[in-house]
C-alpha cells in the first residue's frame, strides 16, 4: 500500500497480529513532506509531524530527523519500498545552508521563490533516496501527471476523483542528473521509473541502461504501463520499447493498485499480452522457436524477477 509518513500503519499491524496467511506491507510515500508549492499546507504538515514524534521542529535538521524517525518506523512495520508521485524529478544544485534558510522561511509562513521551491524539493528528494539506499529499499518514481485540472469539481469532490491528465513535462535532463548524483556517490538504490506520457517511452527505456552496475539484475527498471497507460496498447508499447532498447528478460513485470482489488486481473491481462507478443515474434522468426527458453522468460517476468528484486 502507499502510505504517508504520518500514517500510524495501524491496519498493517492488525493484519500482521491476526496471524492470517496474508502479507500487507506499507510503502513510504512522502510527497506531502516536500510540497513547498503550498507553504501554509506544508507548515500544517510539519506541525502534525512534530506532534507525532513529540519533538519540536523549528529548523531543517529537526525536520529531517523527524522524517527519518518515520522512515525507521516504516522499516519496523515491514516496509522496503518507497513511492513518489511527481510531475518530474527535481535535481537543482543547492547547499545545505541554502535549504536550511528556505525551510526557516517556510516555518515563518513566508512565500518562497520558484528557485527556492525547486531547491527545497531537490534536497528532500535526494535525502529520501539516501535513506532508501541505506535500508536496501526499492524506490519508485511515478512521473508526469497534471493533477486537479478542474477547480470547480476539486472544490466539490476533493483530489483523486478523476480530474487528472497526462502531462508534457520535460523528464530526461533532471532525471539523469538525479540518478547520476546518486550513482556517483554509490548511493543509488534499486529504482523503478514510471512515465505517464507515452512520448517518454524510449527516453525511459534508454535511461535505465545508464545506471546498471551489475550488483543487482535489472537494478534500475522501467516500470510497466501506469495509470492511463495500463491498457492493452499502452502495455504493448511499453513491452516493445523495452525489448527493442533494453533487456526484457530482466523486467519485473506488472503491478496493481493495491487500493483496488478489482485491479488484480491486470496480471492476467498482462500475461496474455506478453505471451501474445512473444508468440508473434516466434511465428515471425524474430526469436527462437524454443518453448523452454521463452516460457522461462515469461515465468521470470511474471513472477521470479519481482520475487528476487523486492525480496518480500
Amino acid at each position: 500500500t502507499t502510505d504517508d509518513p504520518l500514517d500510524n500503519l495501524a491496519f498493517h499491524q492488525q493484519i500482521k497480529a491476526s496471524g492470517i496467511d496474508l502479507v500487507v506491507l506499507p510503502a513510504f510515500r512522502p510527497d506531502k513532506a516536500m510540497n513547498a508549492d503550498d507553504v501554509a499546507g506544508l507548515n500544517q504538515y510539519v506541525d502534525k509531524l512534530a506532534a507525532i514524534v513529540e519533538k519540536p521542529i523549528s529548523n531543517y535538521q529537526e525536520y529531517l530527523a523527524a522524517l527519518k524517525s518515520r522512515h525507521d518506523f516504516f522499516v519496523e512495520n515491514g516496509a522496503s519500498v518507497s513511492d513518489h508521485g511527481l510531475e518530474q524529478i527535481y535535481a537543482e544544485d543547492y547547499t545545505e545552508e541554502e535549504v536550511a534558510q528556505i525551510f526557516l522561511k517556510i516555518r515563518k509562513g513566508e512565500s518562497i521563490t520558484l528557485e527556492e521551491n525547486l531547491k527545497f524539493k531537490s534536497a528532500m528528494l535526494f535525502q529520501f533516496a539516501l535513506w532508501d539506499h541505506e535500508r536496501g529499499w526499492v524506490q519508485q518514481y511515478h512521473l508526469g501527471a497534471i493533477r486537479n485540472n478542474n477547480d470547480r469539481l476539486l472544490a466539490s469532490l476533493g483530489p483523486d476523483t478523476g480530474f487528472d491528465s497526462i502531462g508534457d513535462f520535460s523528464q530526461g535532463k533532471q532525471l539523469a542528473k538525479f540518478l547520476n548524483k546518486l550513482d556517483a556517490n554509490n548511493k543509488l538504490a534499486k529504482t523503478i521509473l514510471y512515465n505517464l506520457n507515452p512520448a517518454d517511452n524510449e527516453l525511459m527505456a534508454t535511461m535505465i541502461g545508464n545506471y546498471q552496475d551489475g550488483t543487482v539484475a535489472g537494478k534500475v527498471q522501467w516500470g510497466s504501463g501506469w495509470w492511463f497507460l495500463d491498457q492493452k496498447q499502452g502495455m504493448i508499447n511499453q513491452l516493445n520499447a523495452l525489448s527493442n532498447l533494453g533487456l526484457l528478460s530482466q523486467f519485473v513485470g506488472m503491478l496493481t493498485d493495491s487500493r483496488s482489488f478489482l485491479s488484480f486481473p491486470r496480471h492476467e491481462y498482462f500475461r496474455r499480452i506478453l505471451c501474445d507478443l512473444l508468440g508473434t515474434d516466434i511465428d515471425n522468426g524474430e526469436i527462437p522457436n524454443d518453448i523452454k527458453l521463452v516460457s522461462q522468460i515469461v515465468q521470470d517476468i511474471c513472477y521470479n524477477n519481482a520475487k528476487a528484486y523486492f525480496s518480500f
